[in-house]
């Protein structure tokens, strides 16, 4: 079957990824390379309800909505009535709910081979999906795009800070006498509950402080997460003591990547945050598990990044511990990411 570009140009375009904040943002260069082919073409994204905010904002992109796979089979029928709104779908999940939803309100779907055949049988393309760490997770999304013929773009992740979040993070500074500190450092400390093995130890992280306090004695800190960490940040924070704002759990997503696009420097471990930083393309400084390397996760195409892998990198479990990432190690590397300028 000839291409959508060998046909006719795609006017309406629909991107469905429910997955977590970093999967969530793990896409964005492939719809970015998607607009790139398609200027001219509408793209609407679908996401969960709970990460599509990351996805706000984009220039490329039309408009940004929710869905789970529970909804889906109750979405999109009276528009397939009236003729299917979608000249083209991609969709990047296994979910057989949110397939068949694609199926019903556009033309042509691209996704990956699904368990089951008589589903792939309907789609338009697809595509092989490469084996668990074997490439890089850019790269395992541009393969959708690459399906219909259209190249990357960029593989740098995408967020866009408005101005008025711009201006309000400038306020929250400000009004936590924090705005003329530097270096500004952001901490990530802690990935969520089922991948807690990413974890760098908590008497790491508060070592590590000590010495940046040390070399610079008006470094502020900017403690980030959620809820489910707040024992850990609030530890880190009262360690502090007035050197750090505790921003875990107060603050929502989108007020979170306003306020880490103001630092110097970011320094955490694998997790949703760390993704938005490195859309953010601001100097940052990332642990990674030997179980999950840099080598395909880490953000590409990004003007300052500092990548920290685990010594085992490629060659451990989830078992293996995060502390066996020296203090040292770290500390050398943020030394480095705060001499150097970032890159425009």
């Amino acid at each position: 079957m000839s291409s959508p570009a060998a046909t006719e140009e795609p006017r309406r375009i629909l991107y469905i990824n429910v997955s977590r904040i970093g999967d969530t943002l793990l896409m964005t260069p492939a719809v970015k390379a998607v607009a790139a082919r398609w200027p001219q073409a509408q793209i609407d994204l679908l996401a969960h309800p709970k990460r599509e905010e990351v996805l706000r904002n984009l220039p490329f992109v039309h408009s940004v909505g929710g869905i789970t796979k529970n909804q889906a089979p109750f979405r999109g029928r009276l528009a397939a009535l009236g003729g299917k709104p979608y000249d083209l779908a991609f969709v990047c999940n296994f979910d057989r709910a949110l397939l068949t939803y694609a199926l019903r309100v556009a033309r042509r779907v691209v996704a990956f081979r699904q368990p089951d055949e008589a589903l792939n049988r309907r789609l338009y393309r697809v595509v092989e999906h490469p084996a668990l760490q074997t490439t890089h997770a850019v790269d395992i999304q541009l393969l959708l795009p690459a399906a219909v013929g259209v190249a990357p773009a960029s593989k740098a992740l995408c967020y866009c800070v408005t101005a008025d979040e711009a201006r309000w993070a400038a306020d929250f500074l400000a009004s936590h006498q924090a705005g003329d500190r530097h270096p500004l450092l952001g901490l990530q400390v802690a990935s969520f509950p089922t991948k807690a093995y990413r974890d760098w130890p908590l008497e790491h992280f508060i070592e590590l402080c000590r010495r940046i306090r040390k070399r610079w004695p008006q470094a502020h800190f900017l403690i980030f997460g959620g809820e489910l960490e707040q024992q850990r940040t609030a530890a880190l924070a009262a360690e502090l003591g007035g050197a750090a704002t505790l921003c875990a759990g107060r603050l929502t997503l989108r007020q979170t990547a306003a306020l880490m696009n103001r630092v110097d420097l970011y320094v955490g471990v694998d997790t949703g945050p760390t993704h938005i930083m490195g859309a953010l393309h601001r100097p940052m400084v990332a642990l990674y598990h030997g179980y999950s390397p840099s080598r395909v996760l880490a953000p590409l195409d990004h003007p300052c990044l500092h990548a920290v892998d685990h010594p085992l990198a490629d060659r451990c479990t989830p078992e293996a511990a995060m502390a066996d990432i020296g203090v040292d190690r770290v500390w050398q590397v943020v030394e480095q990411a705060l001499a150097t300028p970032p890159a425009p």
